[in-house]
């Protein structure tokens, strides 16, 4: 079993490495606190951990923690605990020495999701619940750029954007509000050109690659990836088939335009055209 996903890892980095020397020309760029902002650093285990949203970060940050002494179980941290405790250092914290020392010595990993499926979680997460940050900052510029005759409800508190709006907004160039790391790219999340990551697991097969990961850095034996889902437990997770059902709202060069903005994340990390 290791053997075969260890083909996989080899596989998933070649083709990384392939398309960025294809299409990028930084191979030579200088790295900066910015390009590893998005990286969580767990020291004991020596683990870099970049943080893309939607692809079971909360779960990762809770194992990082549990690895780091922080807490016995994955089970007895809490969302809000996970997120906004502080607790998990950043990589951008340490002075330049520091920086390069990990990056050099600890095993870089991230983890990915489908493209398409990754953008309607978020939209399900931030636009169909109530949210105190992104209805406020992101649903008012959308309805207000994009919906013909919005009500002054609408306009008022920024709830009920539709999936059709967001996309508008997504891949309108001239953007009312500015990009967020639930719906950037990976490619510029991580910087997989810039950092060489040494693991790359995905989130469709996530409990095969979470624990082989964890095998790999020799972490304790009792300690699994955790199943559970993070927030809006009762919800079905976001599925291809429910994926495709809000992307049956789009026109089809609306689709294509989507595709197109993900274009680099669908070729590195092997996805499928949908």
């Amino acid at each position: 079993k290791w053997k075969s996903l260890y083909q996989i890892q080899g596989e998933r980095k070649r083709i990384m490495r392939e398309t960025c020397s294809k299409y990028k020309s930084n191979n030579r760029r200088i790295i900066t606190p910015y390009h590893v902002s998005r990286i969580f650093v767990e020291d004991k285990y020596r683990v870099l951990y970049c943080e893309v949203p939607k692809a079971g970060c909360s779960n990762w940050k809770r194992v990082l923690m549990v690895l780091n002494g922080l807490a016995s179980s994955t089970k007895d941290i809490q969302h809000n605990t996970v997120h906004y405790g502080n607790y998990l250092k950043r990589l951008d914290g340490f002075d330049h020495k520091g920086i390069y020392h990990r990056l050099n010595t600890y095993t870089k990993m991230l983890f990915i999701r489908e493209p398409f499926e990754k953008l309607v979680s978020a939209f399900r997460d931030k636009f169909e619940h109530p949210n105190s940050y992104y209805h406020p900052v992101f649903g008012k510029a959308i309805i207000s750029r994009y919906r013909v005759n919005a009500t002054k409800e609408a306009l008022r508190t920024g709830s009920g954007v539709k999936f059709k709006e967001f996309v508008q907004y997504l891949l309108d160039v001239h953007r009312p509000v500015g990009m967020d790391i639930h719906w950037d790219h990976v490619n510029r999340l991580c910087s997989p050109c810039l950092i060489d990551y040494d693991f790359v697991g995905k989130f469709e097969s996530m409990e095969e690659d979470a624990n082989f990961f964890l095998h790999l850095i020799g972490a304790p034996q009792n300690l699994t990836f955790p199943k559970f889902k993070d927030r809006h437990s009762n919800e079905e997770r976001t599925t291809t088939k429910i994926t495709q059902q809000y992307f049956a709202q789009l026109s089809p060069s609306q689709r294509q335009q989507s595709y197109d903005f993900y274009y680099m994340d669908y070729l590195m990390f092997n996805y499928s055209k949908p």
